[in-house]
């Protein structure tokens, strides 16, 4: 089974504007794509570092003495850089969301299109899974999370009908909810509503929003003047935060202004907004929501 085919490869690594003898960090290691380029760019002294939460992704590390993955959220970057010895690097590379491999694993519970226990865990040691949020979380929870993680209109619904079905029997598998969900699916537009429900779900259970957040805050301090973050983003959610924190340092307002009127951030964007192109679009149909967006530390 292919595990992921590498979204953005040549451009995300291209903006990381690699030094050969540069230090490295790629926070989604998952199938090793973009890895692997950045080794191929580095030289003997060069060092990548990578995150991966997922046991899955053990049996992509290229045998390279420049190479280390750390099983980890990357959400904890700051903490085991430093456990390795790294206070300082010069570009962080990050491609977020679901890898190809955990959509085709049907027992992972990530697609809409198999059957099986409701499960979406990226880090299989953890106890939070979709069948705890679906049969335990309260109405008002499951609201919040259907309406700002699925961006979902009709999510006080969603929420009701999913709590008073649950009190028949629980909900245990992809295929129960979906026949809980089936009012909420409109001709035509079903896979899409299905596919923002379980974003929703999936974001809860991973916590993929507060890491992001997270990961985000510490990236200032990480990376070395004029060091690159070069971060591709799949929804709305995910890229409106990095958008905004590669243009002022924050998730929310503007920064302040000192008392001559100018503002201190943290970056500056390198470049336009990179889209996948219709001919990777067409190999690769997960690329067609890929947003890439590039900064610099000033």
């Amino acid at each position: 089974m292919e595990y992921h085919n590498t979204v953005l490869l040549n451009e995300t690594v291209d903006g990381l504007a690699i030094k050969p003898d540069g230090v490295y960090v790629d926070v989604t290691f998952g199938g090793g794509g973009h890895s692997k380029e950045i080794l191929k760019r580095l030289g003997p002294k060069g060092r990548l570092l990578a995150f991966d939460q997922d046991e899955d992704a053990l049996s992509n590390v290229p045998d390279d003495e420049r190479f280390t993955l750390i099983r980890e959220n990357f959400r904890f970057i700051k903490r085991f850089l430093r456990f390795h010895g790294v206070k300082k690097v010069d570009g962080i590379l990050g491609d977020f969301g679901v890898s190809s491999h955990q959509f085709d694993v049907p027992e992972r519970g990530f697609s809409t299109r198999f059957d099986s226990d409701l499960d979406m865990r990226m880090d299989q040691t953890k106890n939070l899974s979709a069948f705890q949020v679906i049969n335990e979380y309260e109405e008002s929870d499951l609201r919040k999370m259907f309406y700002q993680y699925g961006e979902l209109k009709n999510a006080p619904k969603i929420a009701r009908a999913i709590v008073s079905k649950r009190k028949e029997k629980e909900i245990k598998t992809s295929q129960d909810l979906k026949e809980v969900l089936t009012p909420f699916l409109p001709r035509h537009r079903e896979h899409k509503v299905l596919a923002q429900i379980y974003q929703a779900i999936r974001i809860e259970v991973n916590q993929e929003i507060e890491a992001l957040k997270e990961f985000l805050e510490q990236t200032p301090e990480l990376l070395k003047e004029e060091g690159r973050l070069s971060l591709i983003s799949y929804h709305s959610l995910e890229d409106r935060l990095v958008k905004r924190y590669m243009r002022s340092g924050l998730f929310e307002g503007e920064p302040e202004k000192d008392m001559y009127g100018n503002v201190s951030v943290p970056f500056k964007k390198v470049g336009k907004l990179i889209v996948p192109s219709a001919e990777e679009i067409e190999h690769n149909n997960r690329a067609r929501s890929a947003k890439l967006r590039i900064a610099e530390k000033l």
